[in-house]
């Protein structure tokens, strides 16, 4: 399931492809038939993510929200125009200069490629080969004199298509795609807990911490419910419990408030570094030749995530996985006792 970073990604591709412009807006598969006979026509006027909830805002008090749940995906075709604030190189956002993130003395800069594919530029959400070829038109040279096929071709089960005369945007699989009114989206957000990227930093640390120290919940399972804090899914909450050496089943409440307030910083801090580069990295202290490596593979850049039954790499202890919630749970019986 994509996590926070990357929805955050996609509200600003939107922004900056999609904002200002009249876009059609379809069903090819017919599911969100009626919504999209709502959104035709309209102007979008803006773009913001929550946690994994993305909002597109249209003229005429309409919004539509989408929750990309496991499975969904948005694919991009035709002229995109990349955040200036975010990396992004050669068609894809895996590829990038790290900026801020890069040690200082990284011979090429930081421009490193992510053989998984993670947060792609032509397809972001669920893992999927991209169908569709993309001009990144600050970046590249263009498609030739003929270009493609414009609209290209809808292909498989698209729920809503977006397009602009520069830009089409097709939304596949997603666990929530719906219209709604100013209060109906209010209401959401309501739900929600806080984001690091969304308000004051220092009020969502207060609302998490209070909102963790009052429950007999497990703080493995507190950092994975989105009324608690929006964005983490399940390598984050992995990543972020080691990096605090915090056992995952200790009750939110007695978890010590310092501790608490320090996965929320680290959270902060994860989160940018997660937007800036497509990439959860969440290994720190690396030379340049392993921030070269953990940038190109996943398996190289998480403390814990994803390595049941392998060394821990701070302790030598056999990292362990469990079944928390219908979610496997990963982390270090020493390092997290």
């Amino acid at each position: 399931m994509p996590e926070g970073h990357s929805v955050h990604r996609i509200a600003r591709q939107f922004a900056r492809n999609f904002a200002g412009r009249e876009v059609a807006a379809s069903s090819p598969q017919g599911r969100f038939a009626e919504g999209a006979a709502l959104l035709n026509g309209r102007e979008v006027l803006e773009a913001k993510a929550v946690g994994k909830q993305m909002f597109l805002g249209f003229d005429g008090d309409l919004w539509l929200r989408v929750h990309l749940g496991i499975y969904g995906a948005w694919d991009f075709a035709g002229e995109i125009l990349t955040d200036p604030t975010i990396a992004s190189a050669n068609g894809r956002m895996g590829q990038t200069n790290q900026r801020g993130t890069v040690p200082d003395d990284a011979s090429d800069g930081g421009r490193v490629m992510d053989a998984a594919g993670e947060n792609s530029l032509t397809s972001i959400g669920a893992p999927r080969r991209a169908r569709v070829h993309v001009r990144m038109s600050e970046q590249t040279s263009g498609l030739g004199d003929e270009g493609p096929q414009w609209p290209p071709a809808v292909v498989g089960q698209v729920r809503l298509r977006l397009l602009t005369d520069l830009t089409c945007a097709d939304l596949r699989g997603p666990t929530t795609c719906e219209v709604q009114t100013p209060d109906e989206m209010l209401a959401t957000l309501a739900r929600l807990g806080p984001d690091p990227l969304v308000g004051d930093p220092a009020e969502g640390e207060e609302r998490f911490t209070a909102a963790v120290r009052r429950k007999r919940t497990s703080i493995g399972l507190l950092l994975m419910d989105q009324s608690v804090v929006s964005g983490i899914g399940n390598v984050y909450r992995a990543e972020l419990l080691f990096r605090a050496r915090q056992n995952p089943h200790t009750a939110g409440q007695d978890v010590p408030e310092e501790v608490v307030r320090g996965i929320w910083r680290d959270w902060v801090a994860l989160l940018r570094i997660g937007v800036e580069t497509g990439q959860m990295m969440t290994m720190d202290g690396l030379s340049p030749a392993e921030y070269r490596k953990a940038m190109a593979s996943r398996d190289d850049r998480h403390w814990v995530y994803h390595r049941a039954g392998l060394p821990c790499r701070v302790c030598g202890t056999t990292i362990v996985v469990e079944e928390a919630a219908g979610r496997k749970l990963y982390w270090c019986p020493n390092c997290q006792a």
